[in-house]
């Protein structure tokens, strides 16, 4: 096995990997919140959905395997926040540590970049959860909040850390759009 991977926009038939991926995150950790492991119908039907709305969706592919993936969406429905966007990424037991998160969340920050949002925020699931965090200031991103036992899960109470970073202008211009 290499260390080399390749990025590359998400497609569909790019789902029942990523709903593994997903799956062992679920059942295993404490990224999401999520109990029960979506199905790839469900998998299918949220990435769809991004697509549909333009937001950026990667997936990092080494020696033919599904590695990891990365997409940002949008942070809350109300037209107010429509500049800003939500991002997360997921890397396949065994493949951590190689930059793949990095890569991916770069891309990811580079195409949000260029359709034209203007901030980009990540809710770190376990306050405790060292290399995320570590991975999301590398790129820039700062800890703008921790949310204190928000969540249970795994038989314990789980914090949340919110990290921001700006994309493009930021705040130091209006958007070009305010509805998208």
């Amino acid at each position: 096995m290499t260390d080399e991977f390749i990025l590359r926009n998400c497609e569909a038939g790019d789902i029942p990997d990523i709903t593994a991926i997903y799956r062992h995150a679920v059942l295993a950790g404490s990224a999401s919140f999520e109990i029960e492991p979506p199905s790839e119908s469900e998998m299918a039907r949220r990435r769809e959905a991004l697509v549909a709305g333009n937001f950026p969706y990667a997936v990092a592919i080494i020696d033919g395997d599904l590695a990891g993936y990365a997409y940002a969406g949008a942070y809350r429905p109300r037209p107010g926040y429509s500049n800003t966007v939500e991002s997360s990424v997921y890397i396949r037991e065994g493949f951590q540590g190689r930059g793949i998160g990095k890569a991916l969340m770069a891309r990811v920050i580079e195409e949000a970049e260029a359709r034209g949002f203007r901030q980009m925020l990540a809710v770190i699931g376990d306050s405790s959860n060292d290399a995320s965090i570590r991975l999301h200031e590398n790129l820039g991103f700062r800890i703008v909040g921790t949310l204190q036992s928000v969540g249970w899960k795994h038989g314990r109470w789980l914090d949340t850390v919110l990290v921001q970073r700006a994309l493009g202008p930021g705040d130091t211009l209006p958007p070009a759009s305010t509805s998208r």
